[in-house]
């Protein structure tokens, strides 16, 4: 079977590359026509910048052997030394190393690309580079490590984390908050009209990142196998369940039945069974979606009527929808793991150590990363650009 897991792997990999520029799409279509191509410039370049970094270090320093006592990986595979052939069985003797090296570049660039989220319209593009750069080595690989590599703690404590709820999205939505707190709010936000220029885009890229978790869930059995049809089936049927929901839940409150917020709802879905997909059965999915449209909707109504800016919602749909997603693993856990309703309800202890360290460890030190930018380079563009826009001031391009 190692032909067909490769290939499958392979699959999910492009799959998960997808995500990417779907995010561009569902992110700039929700901007200002002003700020659409500095949108798209912050997703490409996470592809680029994540890629070289993954490469040099940081997937050594989240999957080597640990040295820091379960909390970051070595140097062993510095620029890949010695993995270019071969497996790792730490992981998988199915599919070769680099293939696990590339499919978890995608996860670390789609995480990069989310935490753009308090940046937008606002932050010069040097700053955001040069942030994401020093996110992803000092937050995300470390993360990382604790949940999948060798030796983390968390991975040692038995937490439930299948393809990435707390490393990809309880992480990046309090970061995004961290970061939203630093930066301080938009010029005119909730004094002027900052609506979506483009939903078709918004749709379409709901869509393509729709189509990308099932590479991002189904990919993280890292074989071609029946976990990995359960993970799809119920990324599928956490995102219908989700995105019904708060359609009704949205046509209910403002009489109007919107597209934009039946693509937010199935977005929250998608996150939410990230952490869950491979062990629990469909119902539980089902029953994970519906949670996290309602428990997500409420979070992004808190959030839009106070006074941060975190301006794509990072982390009432990511952050917030992630929490959910790990608890209610603890719950429903029933396949190739036991939670709750299995007979083991210490499960969802752990699962609360894992939420409340990354939370903690994700807000802590994105604050002070964003602080010590913004009191050394800076981060703002000045008032005249922000008012002309970031498309035409930092890129000298506009739609």
């Amino acid at each position: 079977m190692a032909g067909a897991d490769i290939a499958f792997i392979l699959l999910c990999t492009g799959l998960v590359f997808i995500m990417t520029p779907g995010l561009a799409l569902f992110y700039g279509g929700l901007l200002r026509k002003k700020n659409v191509i500095s949108m798209y410039a912050m997703c490409f370049v996470s592809i680029t910048l994540v890629g070289l970094l993954w490469f040099v270090l940081g997937y050594s320093l989240a999957f080597s052997p640990d040295i820091l006592k379960g909390f970051l990986g070595g140097f062993n595979f510095f620029a890949l030394t010695g993995i270019t052939t071969g497996y790792y069985p730490i992981y998988s003797t199915e599919i070769p190393h680099l293939l696990f090296v590339v499919f978890q570049m995608m996860f670390a660039i789609i995480t990069v690309a989310i935490i753009a989220s308090p940046f937008v319209e606002r932050v010069k593009f040097s700053s955001f580079m040069l942030y994401i750069a020093l996110w992803l080595l000092l937050i995300y690989a470390p993360i990382a490590h604790w949940v999948w590599g060798a030796g983390g703690w968390l991975k040692a404590l038995g937490a439930l984390d299948f393809a990435g709820g707390t490393v990809v999205h309880v992480n990046a939505g309090f970061s995004a908050l961290a970061i939203a707190v630093v930066i301080k709010p938009r010029r005119g936000y909730q004094k002027e009209p900052m609506e979506p220029s483009n939903i078709p885009s918004v749709l379409l890229g709901t869509g393509l990142l729709m189509l990308g978790w099932f590479g991002f869930n189904g990919g993280s059995a890292l074989l071609a196998n029946e976990t990995a049809v359960l993970a799809m089936f119920n990324t599928m049927l956490a995102a219908c369940a989700a995105g019904f929901i708060w359609l009704i839940l949205f046509w209910a409150k403002t009489g109007k039945a919107s597209t934009l917020a039946l693509a937010t709802g199935i977005l929250a879905g998608l996150v939410a069974v990230t952490p869950a997909a491979g062990f629990v059965e469909p119902w539980a999915a089902l029953v994970i979606g519906m949670g996290a449209s309602v428990i997500c909707f409420f979070a992004l109504r808190l959030r839009s009527k106070s006074q941060i800016d975190e301006s794509l919602d990072a982390w009432s749909v990511h952050g917030v929808g992630g929490i959910w997603g790990a608890v209610a693993v603890g719950i429903f856990a029933a396949v190739g793991a036991s939670g709750l309703i299995t007979g083991n309800p210490g499960q969802i202890l752990i699962q609360l150590v894992g939420i409340v360290g990354t939370m903690g460890y994700a807000f802590g030190v994105s604050l002070a990363l964003a602080w010590i930018l913004k009191k050394t380079i800076g981060l703002r563009v000045t008032p005249e650009e922000e008012y002309l826009g970031l498309d035409i001031t930092q890129h000298g391009e506009k739609i």
